[in-house]
């Protein structure tokens, strides 16, 4: 399984930092050149690797940590998302439902990646904290999972966990999935919440 992050925000380089502190591989790109990116992918650590962004799009599983407009440009960059798993790191605080056609932001984005499997995740912790070590205590931080296809979760909950983490899965993006989206100028209600689960 080969993993990529679309975005080098302060959201990207956190999800970078939780790849390399259990040294998985993981590519990073965005709009800008890879030697942008590199010095920065560096010091996150070696098994963080600046690439173009249609290297990048060869990986299986794409995280992404892009401002949620952004994806209508990158859905453009292949012509088929068969085979891939997208996960929805956007959040969409601000843009209003009928932007959205009334839809859960990820099932409208879902629209434009014919074929892939999408699964939001990993949107409700800010950067500082998706960035520091999940391992706390005895206890693991908790991520949030939903999905309308169940086979493209349990992948990534494994990789979660593999990551340090403890995967919740909500469900489907309509039910509890809607706990983790932004409607309008409101957060759901799981946003932001740092939870821990403690090692059984």
């Amino acid at each position: 399984m080969t993993y990529a992050i679309i975005g080098f925000g302060k959201i990207g380089q956190a999800l970078a930092h939780a790849f390399a502190r259990r040294n998985i591989d993981v590519t990073v790109a965005s709009r800008r050149p890879p030697e942008a990116l590199a010095p920065q992918a560096r010091a996150i650590g070696p098994t963080v690797v600046a690439r173009s962004l249609q290297d990048a799009l060869e990986a299986d599983t794409i995280f992404l940590a892009i401002p949620f407009w952004e994806h209508r440009e990158l859905a453009k960059a292949l012509p088929s998302w068969k085979g891939k798993t997208i996960v929805d790191v956007t959040n969409t605080f601000g843009v209003s439902p009928e932007e959205l056609d009334g839809l859960p932001s990820s099932a409208f984005l879902a629209k434009a990646f014919p074929g892939a499997r999408l699964v939001k995740g990993f949107n409700h912790l800010v950067a500082p904290i998706l960035a520091t070590d999940p391992v706390v205590e005895g206890g693991h931080r908790v991520v949030f999972l939903s999905s309308d296809d169940e086979d493209a979760v349990a992948p990534v909950a494994a990789l979660a966990k593999q990551l340090g983490f403890a995967p919740v899965t909500l469900g489907k993006l309509a039910e509890g999935g809607a706990l983790v989206h932004a409607r309008g100028r409101i957060w759901g209600p799981l946003i932001f919440q740092d939870l821990f689960k403690k090692e059984q």
